[in-house]
């Protein structure tokens, strides 16, 4: 079955939902048994240990990198139709929602998205803040936080109403995306190789990676044969958990890529850590942890919907097609996740 005869079986709407629900089985299955996890890759480099976690993450960053610039040059996808490129970008909101993200998803003990991917093992821990990240994103969209959301928003606002291509600016060919992307897996795998990283968990690593570039194609096919509009997008956390939220709490809600990709990321997670054996109930271990999560998970659904994405949605899907924002945003992120950390975790100069 084709794509046109799909959309005149289904309709349009279920079947980006649809798409988002194959991007987000990708996605679950190879997180939860990679154990991508950008908190923990900041944590590893702040502390002076390039190990695993932060093997999988620079491997995971550039096969997305790989992927989608390598569909781009196919013709597979067209990054200019993106919905992040498409509009203006908020540098301030990049700035200051990604410090914000970073020092939440290190309260947290992990980004939004491995949130998602821990509850569908059974961490408790993970569905309470999960639950607190997509309220606090739903009123940071349209609820009492949206004011400061747009006020912080607009302190500075990319020029000519598009967001920034950081390739195009900086004059670089567009072949050059590939071309990084495999610069920083050769030092993914040289540092996997240091470290004795299997080649199951390389391999589901590579897979989230392509997951990313699975949501920006199938997306993009669907806007090219849709009568309606159709936005070109790609996995990311923030929005899609608010909306995914809504869905389900009022009436009249509308079938789109979000509500598919939230699902089938907890399916695609429920399902592999099943398969591994890797079930298991776990709560907060005590007080100060639980407030520690909670005010975690508040900072990351706010610093994400400010930021314009969270630690998947700007660092990898916005990063693998080299939107300006969604790069300060991730190096926000690394930063502040940093100091957090070192203040917090291992000087234990600042108590929650």
């Amino acid at each position: 079955m084709d794509l046109i005869t799909l959309v005149e079986r289904i309709g349009e709407a279920p079947t980006a939902a649809l798409f988002g629900l194959l991007t987000g089985l990708v996605f679950g299955v190879s997180a939860q048994r990679s154990k991508f996890c950008l908190r923990a890759a900041t944590v590893e480099f702040a502390r002076g240990r390039l190990q695993d976690s932060i093997a999988v993450w620079l491997l995971t960053f550039s096969t997305a990198l790989v992927w989608v610039q390598g569909a781009q040059m196919l013709g597979l996808m067209d990054a200019s139709s993106a919905r992040m490129m498409a509009v203006p970008g908020s540098w301030s909101g990049a700035m200051i929602g990604g410090l914000v993200f970073g020092i939440g998803m290190v309260l947290a003990r992990g980004c939004s998205g491995r949130l998602l991917v821990l509850a569908a093992t059974g961490n408790l821990r993970s569905v309470v803040s999960g639950l607190i990240f997509a309220v606090v994103a739903q009123m940071s969209l349209s609820g009492i936080l949206s004011p400061l959301r747009s006020q912080l928003a607009g302190l500075w606002i990319t020029d000519g109403g598009r967001n920034v291509d950081l390739l195009a600016a900086t004059g670089l060919p567009h072949y050059s995306g590939l071309l990084i992307g495999a610069a920083i897996a050769v030092l993914a795998l040289t540092l996997a190789r240091r470290n004795r990283i299997g080649a199951s968990r390389l391999i589901f690593a590579s897979g989230v990676g392509f997951a990313v570039a699975l949501g920006w194609v199938l997306t993009y096919a669907l806007s090219q044969v849709a009568f309606d509009p159709v936005q070109v997008e790609s996995a990311t956390f923030t929005g899609p958990s608010a909306n995914t939220l809504m869905f389900f709490l009022e009436h009249g809600s509308v079938l789109e890529f979000d509500i598919g990709l939230v699902p089938g990321v907890f399916i695609g997670a429920l399902v592999a850590a099943s398969l591994g054996d890797e079930l298991k109930f776990q709560a907060f271990d005590d007080a100060p942890t639980m407030r520690k999560a909670m005010t975690g998970a508040a900072l990351m659904g706010f610093g994400g919907m400010l930021a314009g994405g969270c630690a998947v949605g700007a660092g990898v899907t916005g990063g693998s097609v080299f939107v300006g924002t969604a790069w300060l945003a991730l190096f926000c992120m690394w930063i502040s996740a940093m100091v957090t950390d070192w203040l917090v975790d291992q000087r234990g100069a600042v108590s929650i």
